[in-house]
């Protein structure tokens, strides 16, 4: 089993069931058996009460309804397709969020922390950020996040959990590090929250798959489930350099990955 949740179309065409066929089609020959669009919800007008900066509102140009027309057709035309999201994470905004996720028939819901308060972290135009800030300060925080989202248990797999390493920046207090690693692992394991393998960090600047290997040895160690996802922007990046992804996976000792209908998981052998 090969799955490829954290899938995004809005950048680069049209949310309509001409485009997903372009994606259905890739992840056929990809070899990927179960594939989910995961729009980002800060697109929606919905979404408003839950994130707003001047990034995300130049950005929030979608009704969801055109989303959910996206799978009503897929549907009825016999695609095999998921139904996602992925909602950043906001803390203080979680009876929002359970209000919006509760709304819609989703397959899976994935959270992701991309702020921390007005500081996209993974955005480009904010990388300079990292060199005014105290890096063990800023892993922290992040860190903090990530084991609020978990414990939050409004979702079902975090993405990109250690994304704060995009642009390469780490401290490089080890022992500091592995003890952030732990208590995110811990506190996902708390909620039965899963995490992704992405390809994602394969293509950014820290050219490093998420999660770092320790991070995700950690995860094992606690019991925390797995997919597999490639983040993917565009139709070529689906099922991007799977090898690797799932090399990193047995090499933690995973032989099962969670599979996702209507918010209740199963699991399967990997490959």
């Amino acid at each position: 089993m090969r799955t490829d949740y954290h899938v995004h179309m809005a950048e680069t065409g049209d949310l309509n069931v001409d485009y997903l066929r372009t994606y259905i089609r890739k992840a056929k020959e990809e070899g990927i058996d179960e594939l989910g669009i995961s729009e980002h919800a800060y697109f929606f007008q919905e979404t408003n009460e839950i994130l707003s900066n001047p990034w995300v509102e130049n950005r929030r140009t979608l009704d969801f309804q055109t989303y959910q027309n996206m799978f009503d057709a897929a549907e009825k035309e016999g695609l095999p397709i998921k139904m996602g999201i992925e909602m950043d994470y906001m803390p203080g905004k979680e009876k929002e969020m359970e209000t919006f996720i509760s709304s819609h028939p989703f397959d899976y819901v994935i959270g992701s922390v991309h702020w921390i308060d007005e500081w996209g972290i993974d955005l480009a135009i904010y990388r300079e950020e990292y060199e005014k800030r105290d890096l063990k300060e800023v892993y922290r925080q992040y860190f903090d996040r990530v084991v609020t989202l978990a414990e939050s248990g409004l979702f079902d797999f975090v993405g990109h959990i250690d994304v704060i390493k995009v642009f390469g920046y780490r401290p490089d207090d080890e022992e500091f590090l592995h003890e952030q690693y732990r208590r995110a692992a811990r506190a996902l394991a708390s909620t039965n929250t899963c995490i992704e393998i992405s390809t994602a960090g394969l293509r950014k600047p820290v050219g490093e798959l998420y999660p770092d290997p320790a991070l995700l040895q950690m995860c094992k160690e606690e019991g925390v489930g797995i997919v597999l996802c490639s983040d993917a922007h565009k139709p070529e990046h689906i099922g991007y350099r799977y090898e690797e992804a799932i090399d990193l996976a047995k090499s933690a000792g995973y032989e099962e990955v969670h599979v996702f209908s209507r918010r209740k998981a199963t699991v399967h052998p990997i490959d």
